[in-house]
């Protein structure tokens, strides 16, 4: 079978047919995916190494816990900073948001909703703490005590 050195597409009737000439360029560009977007994957090396801080992440928190090993005020800062960290790896190596410029948007649209999300999270827990105070039955005026 001969391979052209330039392939030449065709404006195709069926959809499945340029598909399947967009895959044959794509192969013939000699990409190690098949194709190319922009975007980076990871290799098979980096979800298995992901997956295992993944799983050594939970499995320390769940750890402490369990075996009673830290007292729960030291817990539970313990735990929401392994959670942080776990956070960041699913972004690194899940993701595969990082710090170079073919993710710039990435990471702007993910800023953008942490801070959203920080927003609705605090305003929410600033609502019902002022709401648990000011609705406390021991400190209406005239109460039945």
């Amino acid at each position: 079978m001969h391979i052209p050195d330039k392939p030449t597409l065709h404006k195709a009737k069926d959809p499945h047919t340029e598909l399947a000439d967009h895959h044959a360029v794509d192969h013939l560009k000699k990409d190690d995916h098949g194709h190319d977007h922009g975007a980076s994957h990871g290799s098979v090396k980096s979800y298995l190494i992901g997956f295992a801080l993944s799983v050594i992440l939970t499995a320390i928190p769940f750890a402490l816990t369990m075996m009673k090993v830290l007292p729960s005020q030291m817990l539970v800062p313990v735990i929401l900073i392994l959670g942080v960290v776990q956070i960041l790896v699913h972004l690194h190596y899940f993701l595969h948001m990082d710090t170079s410029s073919s993710q710039v948007w990435n990471n702007a649209a993910f800023v953008f909703t942490a801070i959203i999300l920080g927003i609705l999270i605090i305003g929410t827990i600033w609502v019902m703490t002022h709401l648990n105070h000011n609705m406390h039955p021991g400190m209406m005026a005239g109460g039945m005590g």
